[in-house]
């Protein structure tokens, strides 16, 4: 990790393939929406009245969520109990992105939020969980064959395995410090504390932010430093070249910054993944920030729950349900014989774009339509259940036609997601989607992972 002299600070400049890999520490945030109209009769405190309660991952979790709802393929290495919260905790995260458990000492940290008409009254922590040290296979294959490395540090722990597991790691590296944490590894291609996290980590010769991250260039023999600001967007200093300043597009008006901080970070090294510079990945990271802030922050993400048994029976209560909650619903079609990874990437990219996903599957006579007399491979009872075993699928809906038309008159989704083979082509469902106004989302294919490859590798 350590910098060779004259190395270029371009990090990524070549794009990386492989997930975006957060190592970290995640909680558990519940925020618990009321009414506060009334002072208790015997003391001066305000009475809330309950009427929500939302429950999301923080720290890393949060960061690892929001990279993923960006589309990326995402692993979190993380620390959880098997605890009530920790058990809540995987059922927020296990639809959306793979996830790599370490064991935890103590109790899953929750932090409890009171808020009324977007202000909250109180926190209430508990929790007080620690990462046992124990790097796993899992966790080291995760590293290798990341594309970004995100180290998230919420002082619990988590981060200060991330030296081991990224001793020969040749990839962009993004550590976003915590003043309780680990002191970051030599070599990082950006670090981003904040203004209290800079002040922390120096001080001694504390000035202001563009001093300390010129100086925690140096020290920490980091590639770039930026330091947050939040309205005011971060400073850049980067080795060997200029300190700059970096606004951001708009001025959030909302006052909960609450995860502003973990969106930057996941996508500043979401864009050294893809190729871009300190400057560029910095800038990239301080606009979503900013635009996150302006649309709620962390109140605003919204995660449904995977709890046994809790999910609808059928692809039409499905949509009725999300429909009627206010939800985005999302739909996809296609074959799924011999399901592969590439199949299980395009539905967890797919149901990060909205709230519920829908799959459309082709029965066996349509399928010998279109594939030929030796299709599928696998019958379409066993197809439907392997796909609803996947936690990013809600439901599933088999069609007898040879396009999906009929289904998504049925369905009405917000957004029809097709694989990116079926790019620049004008698609058979169009028509039907463009009557009520439907998105058409193509997303991109994992290279080489189709059925016919497998079919052929088993012949």
């Amino acid at each position: 990790m350590d910098p060779r002299p004259g190395e270029d600070i371009r990090h990524g400049a070549a794009r990386r393939q492989g997930p975006l890999v957060v190592i970290g520490d995640t909680l558990l945030d519940v925020d618990v929406e009321g009414e506060a109209e009334r002072l208790c009769p015997d003391t001066p405190v305000p009475v809330v009245e309950v009427t929500a309660e939302q429950a999301r991952p923080g720290g890393a979790g949060l960061a690892a969520l929001l990279a993923a709802r960006d589309g990326a393929d995402v692993v979190l290495i993380t620390a959880m109990g098997d605890d009530p919260d920790g058990r809540r905790l995987c059922g927020l995260l296990s639809a959306e992105l793979d996830l790599v458990r370490l064991p935890l000492r103590g109790g899953t940290a929750r932090k409890t939020r009171v808020r009324s008409r977007g202000q909250t009254l109180v926190r209430l922590d508990t929790g007080d969980g620690t990462a046992r040290y124990a790097p796993t296979e899992a966790a080291a294959r995760a590293v290798a064959g990341a594309g970004a490395v995100l180290v998230s540090d919420y002082g619990r722990g988590v981060a200060r395995m991330a030296r081991e597991l990224l001793a020969d790691a040749d990839v962009p590296v993004v550590w976003d410090p915590h003043p309780r944490g680990a002191q970051p590894m030599p070599g990082c291609a950006l670090l981003t504390p904040s203004e209290a996290e800079a002040r922390m980590l120096c001080p001694s010769a504390y000035r202001d932010p563009d001093q300390a991250a010129r100086r925690l260039v140096r020290e920490l023999r980091a590639r770039a430093v930026a330091v947050t600001m939040g309205a005011h967007g971060a400073t850049l200093a980067v080795e060997g070249g200029p300190l700059t300043r970096v606004p951001p597009p708009v001025r959030a008006g909302a006052q909960d910054a609450c995860g502003a901080g973990d969106r930057l970070a996941g996508a500043a090294a979401l864009a050294l993944r893809d190729g871009a510079d300190a400057m560029e990945a910095v800038t990239i990271g301080v606009g979503e920030a900013a635009g996150f802030v302006e649309r709620g922050g962390a109140a605003a993400v919204r995660v449904q729950e995977q709890r046994l048994g809790d999910r609808p029976r059928t692809a039409l209560e499905v949509a009725e349900l999300t429909r009627a909650t206010g939800g985005r619903l999302i739909a996809t079609g296609g074959c799924f014989d011999l399901l592969h990874a590439g199949h299980v990437s395009l539905l967890r990219r797919a149901r990060a774009l909205g709230d519920a996903l829908v799959v459309c599957v082709n029965s066996d006579k349509s399928v010998r339509r279109l594939k030929g007399p030796d299709r599928p491979i696998v019958d379409v009872c066993d197809r439907v259940e392997v796909l609803r075993a996947l936690g990013c699928v809600d439901a599933v809906l088999v069609f007898e036609e040879d396009t999906p038309a009929r289904a998504i008159e049925l369905l009405r989704p917000d957004v029809w997601v097709k694989g990116g083979d079926y790019e620049g082509e004008v698609l058979p469902e169009s028509e039907v989607l463009g009557r009520f106004g439907a998105e058409i989302v193509v997303l991109s294919t994992l290279p080489g992972r189709s059925t016919t490859n497998l079919i052929r590798e088993i012949q």
